[in-house]
């Protein structure tokens, strides 16, 4: 058990990234425009979804409507503070900033996880059930389902939030990461952190578990009753409803999976700051371009939105 205290502490050190010095000042440029590309797209589709009818009305581009606004906040908790850090020579941040970055971070980013499920429910009642599809997908569920995606998370996070701020903070340390995330702040704790750390390992596993297990047996059923369909056809037509939204579920889960699922270490490397920098910041980036790129409705829809502000 380390020993310190945390009276008067005030701000905390963020290591930031393990690279050599000269390559810091070409993050910066890097990572500014990762953020911008993802305020413009997801942006772009929420404006989209809320302007377009049509798409409104469609369950699927409901809940990414949402999952793009979880997608603004998780980066927005993190991005902003990093590009300060990188031109500073100090590299802090406020503890009472911390425990809300922390907070914000989880918040989002579990509703991201809890809003792909939603996503792949949708695409299996409408491949598996389509004859009740408007019945399990009416406006009124959609709604309860991305209710739920949102209190649980933020319900969640105030309870990870309000244990960390029990904790003591070695004020000699710093944080072995570039953002506050709760296991390197559990890193740097002098007091006791068991009751969190079981928090984590029971309730905190199932809530990250949950949507993912949701989303394989979604997608189990999916494939069988795609193999069924006699025409290759209607087998590709099947397939291209999902394709996006399983591209965005291998990236998001493949790179929180390599930070989250794996024996914890103090001495996380490279490779886990590569995944950090991928699951919350190109993910997020890449996302509205996967819908939009592989997407003919979206594109069908955003013709309409021009030709109807322009024209």
């Amino acid at each position: 058990m380390k020993h310190g205290n945390t009276t008067g502490l005030s701000e905390l050190f963020l290591r930031g990234f393990p690279t050599q010095p000269e390559f810091q000042g070409l993050l910066f440029p890097l990572f500014l425009s990762m953020y911008l590309l993802t305020l413009l797209g997801n942006v772009t589709i929420i404006l989209l979804i809320r302007v377009d009818v049509q798409l409104l009305q469609a369950p699927m581009y409901f809940f990414l409507s949402h999952l793009a606004l979880a997608d603004l906040g998780f980066t927005s908790s993190i991005v902003p503070k990093v590009l300060v850090n990188l031109l500073s020579q100090e590299k802090t941040i406020s503890y009472h900033g911390c425990l809300a970055q922390m907070y914000f971070y989880m918040s989002f980013g579990n509703s991201d996880s809890f809003l792909l499920a939603a996503m792949a429910y949708d695409r299996y009642v409408a491949i598996c059930c389509p004859l009740s599809y408007s019945v399990r997908m009416s406006s009124k569920h959609c709604l309860l389902l991305a209710t739920v995606s949102w209190i649980i998370p933020i319900i969640h996070s105030l309870v990870y939030t309000l244990l960390m701020s029990r904790i003591s903070f070695c004020d000699s340390e710093e944080i072995p990461h570039f953002f506050c995330d709760i296991y390197p702040l559990l890193d740097i704790a002098c007091s006791d952190t068991s009751a969190l750390e079981m928090l984590l390992l029971t309730e905190g596993v199932v809530e990250i578990l949950g949507p993912f297990v949701l989303i394989v047996v979604s997608y189990a059923y999916i494939f069988y009753t795609i193999m069924k369909i006699p025409s290759d056809t209607g087998k590709r037509k099947a397939f291209s409803t999902c394709g996006s939204h399983l591209a965005v579920v291998v990236l998001f889960y493949g790179t929180v999976s390599w930070v989250y699922f794996k024996p914890h270490s103090k001495n996380s490397g490279h490779k886990d700051t590569v995944a950090a920098v991928m699951y919350t910041m190109v993910t997020p980036m890449l996302n509205p371009f996967i819908y939009s790129l592989r997407n003919s409705e979206m594109k069908a829809a955003l013709k309409r939105v021009i030709r109807q502000r322009f024209q």
